[in-house]
């Protein structure tokens, strides 16, 4: 029989600086690592809680409820005080709106010519009157107009002015037309007219000067209606028969584009 032969042993592997099993040349074997901590001890998967869109939205609407308040609040308060400066203004100066009125007027020519073309001259006097003992008016250049039944038979303008307190002034001017096309139904009843009804209208901007404040100018309309006259080569004093050739005057406030 023959002898046998003694088990065979693998060679042993080659180890590393760090302890582990090097690699044979072939590549067969990897090397092995021990367990993580993390591999032994596993723990169970939580989500991470993302904080909720609903907290930010109610931060945004909170802050932007409190900047509307504010605003409101401010607003309120620039009001009251606005009103209390008025109120004090009104009761230390008892302010009062300037008085105008026509006190002469003198129609020299009102020609409408057969090609329906107007000639027209106007020269008249506006006498203006601030009743105010402390406050001065301010305006801007003011714009003529006068018309005959809704027809427009001249326009003309008056430089601006300063109307001081407790004082009178006397402005002339001449309202003109040259050339002016008609429509025929206008040319006629023109022409059929020996005396006419005139309407004045003075478009300005004004405002009030109390010692160093003044104030924005703001548009008005002074309108003088119920005059009469008739062409004239001499002066002739604006009459009217239903009274004096008295002004009124009134506010005119655009917004967006509308004049009130």
């Amino acid at each position: 029989m023959e002898a046998s032969k003694p088990p065979t042993s693998a060679a042993p592997r080659a180890v590393n600086g760090n302890g582990t099993a090097a690699a044979s040349k072939g590549g067969a074997s990897r090397p092995t690592f021990p367990p993580t901590k993390a591999q032994q001890y596993r723990l169970p998967y939580r989500p991470q809680r993302r904080p909720s869109p609903r907290r930010k939205r109610r931060c945004h609407q909170g802050c932007c409820r409190i900047c509307c308040l504010w605003l409101t609040l401010l607003l309120i308060a620039l009001v009251l005080l606005a009103a209390i400066s008025a109120g004090a203004i009104y009761v230390l100066c008892l302010p009062q709106r300037p008085s105008f009125s026509v006190s002469s007027l003198r129609l020299s020519a009102l020609d409408v010519r057969s090609v329906d073309l107007l000639t027209s001259r106007l020269d008249l006097s506006v006498t203006v009157r601030n009743p105010n003992q402390r406050i001065v008016f301010v305006f801007d250049d003011v714009a003529l107009s006068a018309s005959s039944g809704g027809v427009t038979i001249g326009e003309g303008t008056i430089p601006g002015f300063v109307q001081g307190t407790d004082n009178t002034t006397v402005l002339k001017a001449t309202v003109s037309s040259s050339g002016r096309s008609l429509d025929p139904t206008e040319a006629s009843g023109l022409r059929r007219k020996k005396r006419h009804s005139l309407e004045i209208y003075l478009d300005t901007k004004a405002g009030i000067k109390l010692g160093r404040f003044k104030s924005m100018h703001v548009g008005i309309r002074i309108s003088c209606k119920g005059i009469e006259a008739s062409v004239t080569n001499g002066n002739a004093t604006a009459g009217s028969t239903k009274g004096a050739a008295k002004c009124k005057a009134r506010l005119r406030v655009k917004i967006w584009g509308w004049t009130l």
